[in-house]
């Protein structure tokens, strides 16, 4: 039941983080902020998320719970990807203030924002789901 616990602190923080990315995102794209800005604040969030994550999948490994050690893996490979394959950057983060607003042919919006809108989007949703899951198995191990 510990482990039930530290993984919805976990996925609490994590969905705080997505919440703020997105609002942080939304601020570029309505003007609120420059891309500098936007950067500066949001990178050094990058790493104590995909440190998180990766702590979520190496509890439900130990604890062998391979389900849901798959499901968190997929996203925990996906960070390692993401942060293999980031702009060349001399700072931490994934986030690159001279990319983004490469522009899409079909929105005056940066493809790059619009993308890094997507997968915040898709994270959101992912841990949204995670937290109810996880927060029903913890009260299901507390009270059995």
């Amino acid at each position: 039941s510990l482990m039930w616990i530290f993984a919805v602190i976990i996925v609490v923080a994590l969905l705080f983080l997505m919440v703020y990315a997105l609002l942080v995102f939304d601020e570029l794209v309505n003007d609120h902020k420059n891309p500098n800005d936007v950067c500066k604040s949001i990178n050094p969030w990058v790493l104590p998320e995909f440190g998180a994550q990766a702590l979520l999948t190496l509890m439900f490994l130990v604890s062998e719970n391979y389900l849901l050690f798959s499901f968190n893996a997929v996203v925990t490979f996906y960070h390692i990807y993401r942060y293999l394959n980031r702009p060349r950057m001399t700072h931490v983060g994934i986030y690159d203030p001279g990319t983004i607003f490469n522009q899409s042919p079909f929105s005056n919006i940066g493809q790059n924002v619009q993308l890094w809108r997507l997968e915040t989007s898709f994270k959101l949703g992912f841990y949204l789901v995670c937290f109810f899951f996880y927060l029903y198995s913890m009260m299901y191990a507390l009270l059995s």
